[in-house]
């Protein structure tokens, strides 16, 4: 779930960007919010077949539209004029900021906020990316690629977002048989998509495709123009066009097949040669097994007979430390019968200042005892803390173990354990 939030926070919530964006990745597309320092792909628009469909704005009509037109001109002449002398004085006091590109997605889902506050959202799909990863998907997966330019200023950008760009049916066209991407030419990111694709003027589209194995501007669209209008050209481009699509992917099923027999050769030489590789190699482990088995039963042997060895000298150390048995007649005396894990029974005499240890000696001792037990009293029922442990670091005596005079203490075997 934080990995969901993240992902979720990284896109403003944006669901249908945070999908696009994991699939991206799932198939080896770096994610946009942690893009490779790669070079962009470079985009051709110097080919002299690009079609070019401009919309110029309508003349006046009639003598009161004519008027206006006079009328306006010189205003909006000087405007115009001292705009374009401001800025031009302004380049030489403080550089664009649009020519430094810091945060490419940033300017991307910044436009894509105002866009939907401004116009909703029903509108086509954004690429969530920058403008050089839509160029590589678009390459990599052999589809259309239609670049918007918005201008912010401009007096037609407004009328084409509204009923054209977000017209049913214009976004289903979009959605269904090409990639969008989009950006103001006001942010450093579309200024810099501006620079290469050079519009005239706006609103701007351009549509890309890989074309004799560059990416190419096949159709450029400016001015305000209508839905069906743009339906029809946008269609036309792209029938005009897909034999280049259809040709890049036999192409690359013939280059895919051409590898794929290369490789089946290359892989079947080398498992001939794996195969005789495995013989040698099958023998040669075959004898290094039988040499190994033969060390580790050898190794086996040895080593039980020095365990052997080594506790039957620790019975003997064991039984040799050992108090001597209390008389009968002692009244200080514990008398214990012990039940072993073989149903046999030893009977011994301790006194009731002695450790619980003595005790646990005493039975390691034994010849019939396992070599790891523990004891237990029967009532209440209880494991005597006969050896060294963190609750216990000095064990009890038998006395402050509540022992009576006459006990019968039970062996449980742990050597299995």
């Amino acid at each position: 779930m934080d990995q969901c939030r993240h992902t979720l926070e990284q896109h403003n919530w944006n669901i249908e960007a945070a999908v696009q964006d994991r699939l991206n990745e799932q198939e080896g597309v770096p994610s946009v919010f942690n893009p490779p320092p790669s070079r962009p792909l470079q985009v051709n628009t110097a080919d002299h077949r690009i079609y070019s469909y401009v919309v110029s704005r309508p003349q006046p009509r009639g003598l009161l539209g004519w008027g206006y037109y006079l009328i306006m001109l010189p205003f909006r002449f000087t405007y115009y004029t001292i705009l374009d002398i401001f800025r031009f004085a302004l380049r030489f006091i403080r550089p664009d900021p649009r020519s430094r590109v810091t945060d490419p997605v940033g300017d991307i889902v910044s436009f894509m906020h105002i866009f939907e506050e401004k116009y909703g959202r029903t509108h086509p799909v954004f690429y969530q990316g920058t403008y050089s990863q839509a160029l590589n998907d678009a390459k990599r997966e052999l589809r259309f690629l239609l670049v918007y330019l918005h201008g912010d200023d401009h007096q037609d950008s407004d009328d084409f977002c509204r009923n054209t760009l977000c017209s049913p049916d214009v976004v289903s066209l979009i959605n269904n048989r090409m990639l969008f991407w989009a950006c103001s030419t006001n942010k450093p990111e579309g200024y810099r998509v501006s620079q290469a694709l050079r519009e005239n003027t706006y609103p701007f589209l351009a549509m890309i495709m890989l074309k004799d194995r560059r990416m190419t501007v096949v159709g450029r669209l400016e001015g305000l123009i209508q839905p069906d209008d743009l339906i029809n050209q946008l269609t036309f481009i792209m029938d005009a066009n897909q034999t280049y699509l259809v040709s890049e992917r036999l192409e690359r099923e013939e280059r895919n097949q051409t590898q794929v027999l290369r490789q089946q050769q290359d892989e079947a030489y080398l498992a001939s040669l794996r195969a005789d590789q495995e013989k040698e190699r099958k023998k040669q482990e075959e004898r290094e097994r039988k040499r190994q088995k033969e060390e580790e039963v050898q190794q086996q042997k040895m080593a039980e007979e020095r365990r052997r060895r080594n506790l039957q000298e620790e019975k003997e150390r064991k039984s040799e430390c050992l108090p001597p048995e209390p008389p009968p007649d002692d009244p200080e005396s514990v008398k214990i019968i012990f039940k072993l894990p073989n149903d046999s029974r030893v009977e011994r005499r301790f006194h009731f200042t002695q450790s619980l240890t003595v005790i646990h000696d005493f039975l390691f001792s034994l010849k019939e005892s396992p070599e790891k037990f523990q004891i237990e009293a029967n009532f209440p029922r209880r494991v005597l803390p006969c050896l060294p442990s963190e609750e216990w670091p000095n064990p009890p005596t038998l006395q402050e173990a509540g022992l009576s005079h006459t006990e019968v203490l039970f062996v449980q075997d742990l050597t299995d354990d």
